[in-house]
């Protein structure tokens, strides 16, 4: 085990990552894999769970961004359900392979250490334990990169001092402790893969309130300082998500030089800078200035999903939502366009999916009428979502796949409306890029 004197400074750890990124992962590629259902549920049980789910870690950031100094509940979900992406990686040398949640709305990288106390709760690969390591490093309190640097501006810490927080997330914590060990990205091929050294991590010795088997901790993909893309310094990385219906095909997560568009029909929309505050200041914003159902223009007030000077609204995309939230006001007019175009009985569909609109097919083998294109509006570019992107079909239910929420509040575009879509986040240039793809042959 590494000493904190032994640990080199932050300038040259970016080397060594931004070296071990060029010459060893050119392409570096990394398999996404979606939580499915329980195969014995039907469509609408798991868009209740996962909408359930989503609506815990919304509520999450909407208390974050109200309190004085954004730590409340903050949004580091470590319990999958259906609907999240867990990504293969390994920690440590030997390197250990375990999953993780591939989350763009998060900016920690996070997992469960050995020793751990009965408060762990179980995942599907053994512990890492960092005393097995001959690469892993405590982190010094003082880092650049430790979550208790600013509480310690202007002081000297003692020797051997070690940055430990307790994280919350709705009714789930964790208590960790900084690391910084050597993580492994890539395939199963060692001629694919990186190793990276000097990665910031989370090790948790004891956490509660969170229920899951599929996985073993998060990887944030988010802006801040601590995720995996600012850490390795690489400038953009894009996925490109299956279709949903598609249990067999595994998605696509590209990092470094491999992420690139090369795809016909490419948009390019400009990041928004968001609030300067945690968690907000991890979130991709983008300005979403309408909606089209068809050919017709939703009468959407420009400003309804407009950042505020206060921080609050805005509109961002993130890898970890399963539906897209929309202020009320926007919601409205896309419901009411969907009603308009089709003669289908509606009903409440809020107890048998959490969805609120619904129609009713005449049999489960009806297949849903035909829908129009619908089409989001951004600075410069438009994303067009097929029927299949923004309707979800049950055996006997067809549904609107949005939800709607308070206006004022932070609109969400999530992963069902970015199926098979190629987004690339261009981090240098601080725009976001997109195109159709079928992203199962990717």
């Amino acid at each position: 085990m590494s000493s904190p004197t032994q640990m080199a400074s932050l300038a040259i750890l970016v080397s060594l990552v931004c070296a071990a990124l060029a010459s060893d992962a050119a392409a570096v590629r990394v398999e996404l894999t979606r939580i499915h259902a329980d195969p014995s549920l039907i469509a609408s049980q798991f868009v209740r769970d996962a909408l359930r789910r989503d609506m815990h870690r919304h509520n999450a950031r909407q208390l974050a961004a109200s309190s004085s100094d954004g730590t409340v509940s903050a949004p580091t979900q470590i319990s999958p359900t259906p609907g999240e992406y867990l990504m293969t990686l390994a920690i440590g040398t030997p390197p250990l392979s375990y999953q993780a949640i591939a989350d763009t709305g998060s900016d920690l990288i996070w997992t469960q250490c050995a020793p751990c106390s009965s408060q762990c709760f179980q995942q599907p690969t053994p512990l890492y334990n960092p005393s097995s390591s001959t690469t892993f490093g405590v982190l010094p309190c003082n880092s650049s990169l430790s979550m208790c640097a600013a509480a310690l501006a202007g002081t000297t810490p003692p020797p051997g001092c070690a940055c430990m927080y307790n994280q919350t997330y709705g009714s789930g914590w964790t208590f960790v402790f900084q690391g910084s060990e050597t993580f492994t990205f890539g395939s199963s091929t060692p001629a694919n893969q990186a190793r990276v050294p000097g990665i910031a991590f989370g090790c948790s010795n004891a956490s509660g309130g969170f229920n899951t088997s599929s996985a073993s901790g998060l990887v944030g993909l988010g802006r801040g300082s601590l995720s995996l893309v600012s850490q390795l310094g690489v400038p953009k990385f894009s996925y490109c998500l299956t279709a949903y219906q598609d249990t067999n095909s595994t998605s696509t997560l590209l990092l470094g030089p491999s992420a690139s568009l090369n795809d016909t029909g490419v948009s390019s929309t400009p990041f928004v800078a968001g609030p300067s505050s945690a968690p907000m200041s991890t979130y991709y914003y983008l300005n979403l200035t309408g909606i089209s159902l068809g050919t017709t223009a939703l009468s959407i007030p420009p400003n309804a999903l407009s950042l505020k000077a206060d921080g609050t609204g805005g509109f961002i995309i993130d890898s970890g939502t399963t539906i897209t939230l929309l202020g009320n006001t926007a919601y409205q007019q896309v419901r009411a366009a969907v009603v308009s175009l089709v003669t289908l009985a509606t009903t409440d569909g809020s107890a048998a999916t959490g969805l609120d609109l619904c129609f009713e097919l005449p049999s489960s083998t009806s297949s849903p009428p035909a829908m129009p294109s619908m089409t989001l509006h951004f600075d410069g570019a438009d994303m067009v979502l097929p029927a299949e992107s923004y309707m979800m079909s049950d055996s006997d239910l067809w549904c609107l796949a949005m939800q709607n929420q308070t206006d004022g509040g932070l609109s969400i575009l999530g992963n069902y409306q970015q199926q098979n879509m190629h987004i690339l986040y261009d981090v240098g240039q601080e725009t976001l890029s997109f195109a159709p793809a079928k992203c199962s042959t990717l």
